[in-house]
């Protein structure tokens, strides 16, 4: 039984919607992994380019929703509602997140650890959804294009398809693309302190 599902997953339209599936996935749980690892399939020709963007974005475009979501949720309950009228950061951070919205979600989107608080605070603080969207749909478009694109261009060039180990180009990217989020969140702390 496990063989047949095997031969059937390898053996053609599936295998692109177990891909398309397991990008979308993965781009709830690690949306950098999600795209090197669509960048790699798309360079492989196991993915179609068109396809593995589609999967990246709709993955992290409902995943940013949802967090946005969470936070309209999280406003109904009244003790979380009283605890940041009490809370005198949080009226500091709704004024903050409420000028220049856009511009605001969309430089969020590019630091890393702030995506999850700075989403839901978005819901929580009743960002208008277009607003909300539009920031992440231009921010998201820009991210996964460069980070695709560079992974495509190394996953295309000769070197690395003649290669045995042409699966190293994942956990590579996956790795420099965490040490640069590291890097990044530290210099933004030691700027806030």
């Amino acid at each position: 039984m496990i063989d047949h599902f095997l031969q059937e997953l390898s053996s053609g339209h599936h295998t692109i919607w177990f891909f398309i599936v397991g990008i979308i996935l993965l781009s709830y749980l690690l949306e950098d992994l999600a795209i090197v690892t669509a960048a790699s399939l798309a360079a492989q020709d196991k993915l179609p380019i068109s396809l593995a963007m589609i999967a990246i974005a709709f993955g992290i475009i409902t995943g940013d929703a949802g967090l946005y979501y969470l936070g309209l949720i999280a406003r109904k309950v009244r003790y979380l509602r009283y605890k940041a009228l009490k809370n005198p950061y949080f009226k500091w951070l709704r004024n903050r997140l409420n000028n220049n919205a856009f511009l605001n979600i969309f430089v969020i989107r590019f630091i890393p650890g702030l995506r999850t608080v700075g989403f839901t605070m978005s819901g929580f603080f009743l960002i208008p959804l277009p607003v909300f969207l539009s920031a992440v749909i231009f921010a998201t478009t820009l991210w996964t294009g460069v980070v695709f694109s560079v992974v495509y261009y190394f996953g295309t060039r000769a070197w690395v398809q003649t290669a045995q180990y042409q699966w190293l180009l994942i956990p590579i990217a996956a790795g420099v693309l965490l040490i640069m989020n590291r890097i990044v969140r530290r210099s933004i702390s030691r700027e806030l302190l």
